[in-house]
């Protein structure tokens, strides 16, 4: 019980803090019959969610687990997952979601930096642990997740599979769980982002951060609703890992607001497009490519996606794309983050004046990186060192300020000073604020274009060469030129059923470079047609490895 201030009889001291548990309050009352799905194998009520939250609390308490102890994950978008994104948190204990599209290498280089006591993992990838066991000597337990509760064979010293192991505890938690109080900075989460050199950078977030980001984007995307909003009576599919930045938070704001979740386990076209249509989701988020593969798989021939609303995160959302899109019922627009920005700071919507607006000016917003939530300062790093002066359209380095980005790198204090050199975390991206306040992204630092002394953005060409019937993607990327120091490369993937020469796809450029859209020297780009593109372990397009492929030649 809180007491008055010494001196100020009047005031009491606050006692509330940010939790992730409290996330939970609301949606007991709210939605206690509203459905979670786990593909075609489990469908479960939120009663039974929290049940299960508290069941798995006292399983990892009889583990061993305690606060601040790390608890690693390796799992599919499951029900699991979500329960886990609760219970390890609320526990004080620091949830590791491990990186499956890793290398077995890089993996076992994650875990023994975060220096995880306890892996639960899918049989999956039973033949990564077993080969990671003998190197990892903190682990003092490991459970299995199975899709059908029997723990796989394996010489590795189970402590049980989930379900077993969540079902024996039914009984020492039937009348709820006893929650520990927290310091709302203690750390929640943990996980790994790779980047151009170096090892991967363990990015970590604390209650505090996990619940204002919840709520900020929740008022964001309740707020605006065009062209995408989010309401109570969405159901939403994850298209965005669950190892990834918390599959961008939505799962915390999805069970906060009570939606109808449904969860797709491991990736297969023909099951999203199954899920999707069956459940009728009507909120995902995802990267560019995951849209590709709705659009143009086999397996999504015909369907009607009329109600779906989707945001594009992880790289810019093309016109192109956008359109064809829009062309089968989704309503699509562009958003912003990045892992250490917890991670969506900001998403175009429409202005009121935007409603009245033409197609083609509303097609622009859609694809702008996106206005900055509220809390979210946004700013321009000038080539002076400096903040850019507010009202200035100068482009430069975009870096943030806000109360949920992370604190900096585990255990690496030389690239935490770097994240935040000045006092303003630094993107990487090269941007500029327009006249109506949205940010415009032109780049990454890492991927501008130098020709003959002057900047080029490799986005702008991949967002006109995108406008092209025949173009299914396109990466752009910068070619030494012995010449103009370098020039632009687009390597063009083509639409099944489609034809397009370099030549054809040239021509088409030189009308943005006519029109003044895109820089005149654009005309130097060297187009190659490709069967595909390489990817990140996030579905991102690897352009550090295209770049590793044409440096070979």
């Amino acid at each position: 019980m809180s007491t008055p201030a010494a001196g100020r009889p009047w005031i009491v001291e606050p006692v509330q803090q940010l939790l992730i548990r409290d996330l939970l309050t609301r949606v007991r009352a709210w939605a206690p019959g509203q459905t979670i799905t786990y593909r075609d194998l489990r469908e479960h009520d939120y009663t039974e969610l929290l049940a299960r939250v508290d069941r798995a609390a006292a399983m990892l308490v009889g583990l061993g687990v305690r606060p601040g102890d790390r608890v690693a994950v390796m799992d599919w978008d499951s029900h699991r997952y979500l329960e886990l994104f609760f219970a390890v948190p609320m526990l004080g204990a620091v949830l590791h979601t491990v990186n499956v599209r890793l290398t077995e290498e890089q993996m076992g280089w994650t875990i023994r930096h975060a220096e995880d006591g306890v892996i639960l993992f899918h049989p999956d990838f039973l033949p990564a642990v077993e080969g990671l066991a003998p190197t990892l000597p903190d682990v003092r337990a490991w459970v299995s997740l199975s899709d059908d509760g029997v723990a796989p064979a394996t010489a590795l010293p189970l402590a049980g599979d989930y379900e077993g192991l969540l079902a024996a505890q039914a009984g020492a938690v039937a009348g709820g769980f006893a929650w520990p109080d927290l310091d709302e900075n203690t750390v929640a989460t943990l996980f790994y982002t790779t980047g151009t050199t170096g090892d991967p950078k363990g990015v970590f977030f604390t209650h505090r951060q996990i619940v204002l980001h919840t709520l900020a984007a929740g008022a964001t995307f309740a707020a605006h609703q065009h062209p995408v909003g989010i309401h109570a009576g969405d159901a939403y599919l994850p298209l965005t890992p669950m190892f990834h930045v918390h599959a961008w938070g939505i799962p915390y704001l999805a069970t906060m607001l009570g939606l109808k979740q449904v969860y797709p386990g491991r990736y297969d076209p023909q099951r999203l497009a199954e899920l999707i249509t069956r459940h009728g989701i009507t909120f995902s988020h995802c990267v560019p490519t995951l849209v590709q593969m709705l659009l143009h798989h086999p397996a999504a021939a015909g369907l009607d996606y009329t109600g779906l609303k989707l945001v594009i995160g992880g790289a810019p959302l093309p016109r192109g794309l956008a359109t064809a899109a829009q062309a089968r019922g989704i309503r699509i627009m562009g958003g912003y983050g990045m892992s250490e920005t917890c991670p969506v700071v900001a998403a175009p919507h429409w202005k009121p004046e935007h409603a009245a607006a033409d197609d083609d000016t509303r097609l622009d917003v859609l694809c702008r990186t996106g206005f900055a939530f509220p809390l979210v300062e946004a700013r321009i790093w000038g080539s002076d060192d400096r903040l850019v002066p507010l009202g200035s359209d100068q482009t430069g380095e975009l870096v943030l300020r806000c109360p949920w980005l992370t604190a900096g790198y585990h255990r690496d204090e030389a690239r935490t000073r770097d994240l935040w050199h000045g006092g303003w975390l630094h993107t990487g991206d090269i941007a500029h604020l327009d006249r109506e306040g949205y940010i415009r992204i032109t780049d990454r630092l890492k991927d501008v274009i130098k020709i003959g002394g002057e900047w080029i953005s490799s986005q702008e060409l991949e967002s006109a060469l995108s406008g092209h019937d025949a173009v299914r993607e396109v990466a752009v990327v910068a070619r030494r030129d012995p010449k103009w120091d370098e020039h632009p490369c687009a390597l063009v993937v083509l639409r099944e059923g489609h034809t397009a020469t370099p030549r054809d796809l040239g021509k088409f450029l030189h009308r943005f470079i006519d029109e003044g859209t895109i820089h005149k020297r654009a005309i130097l780009t060297e187009i190659r047609l490709v069967e595909g593109l390489p990817r990140t372990s996030v579905g991102k397009i690897d352009k550090k490895e295209i770049r590793r492929r044409l440096a070979a030649e």
